[in-house]
C-alpha cells in the first residue's frame, strides 16, 4: 500500500512539474527580484546589477548597433521578459515590461540609454509609460512623465508609444 501511496505522489508531482512549465512557456516569468517602482534610481539599479539588461534579448530580428530614428544615432535595444513575451505575442507590452536602448554615436562611444517601463496605472494616458534617460555613468538625465518622450512617441501611440518595429496586431 506504502509503494501505491509513493507513486502516486511520485505521479501527482511529475503532473504539477508539467504544469508550471506549460505556465512559464506561455506567460512572462515572474522575476527573482522585485520589479523596482517609478523611481529612476531604483529603476537604474535594477537594470544593471538586480537584473542586467546587457543579459537580456535584443529586440527580435534586430542586431546590435544598428542605425537608429533621429534623434538616436546608432542604437541597441534590449527588452526584458516580459517584453519579448509582448512582442512575439504581437500585443501592447505587459506590465512589468522594460526595454532599454543604448545610444551610441558614430564612433561607438555610448552616449546615453533611454529606459522605457510598463507600470499599471502609472500614466493611463501615455501608455502607463515610466520614461528615463541615463548617461553612461547612470546619472539621471530625466525621467517620469517625460513630455518630450511622450510627445514624440505619441505618434506610435497604436503600436504602444513603441518605434523600434511594429509589433502590435
Amino acid at each position: 500500500m506504502k509503494k501505491f501511496k509513493a507513486i502516486g505522489v511520485l505521479i501527482f508531482l511529475l503532473m504539477s512539474l508539467g504544469t508550471v512549465y506549460a505556465i512559464h512557456q506561455t506567460q512572462p516569468a515572474e522575476t527573482q527580484v522585485a520589479l523596482p517602482g517609478p523611481r529612476a534610481d531604483s529603476l537604474y539599479k535594477y537594470i544593471t546589477v538586480e537584473d542586467d539588461y546587457r543579459n537580456w534579448s535584443v529586440w527580435p530580428g534586430k542586431g546590435k548597433k544598428i542605425k537608429g530614428r533621429a534623434p538616436l544615432g546608432i542604437i541597441t535595444t534590449y527588452v526584458n521578459e516580459n517584453a519579448l513575451y509582448s512582442i512575439r505575442a504581437g500585443d501592447k507590452m505587459v506590465n512589468g515590461s522594460i526595454v532599454v536602448t543604448e545610444n551610441y554615436n558614430e564612433n561607438g562611444k555610448l552616449l546615453a540609454l533611454f529606459v522605457m517601463y510598463k507600470i499599471k496605472g502609472y500614466n493611463p494616458s501615455a501608455g502607463d509609460w515610466f520614461w528615463a534617460e541615463f548617461n553612461p555613468k547612470g546619472k539621471v538625465i530625466v525621467s517620469g512623465k517625460v513630455d518630450a518622450c511622450i510627445k514624440c512617441h505619441e505618434q506610435k501611440k497604436e503600436n504602444d508609444y513603441i518605434f523600434t518595429e511594429d509589433f502590435v496586431k
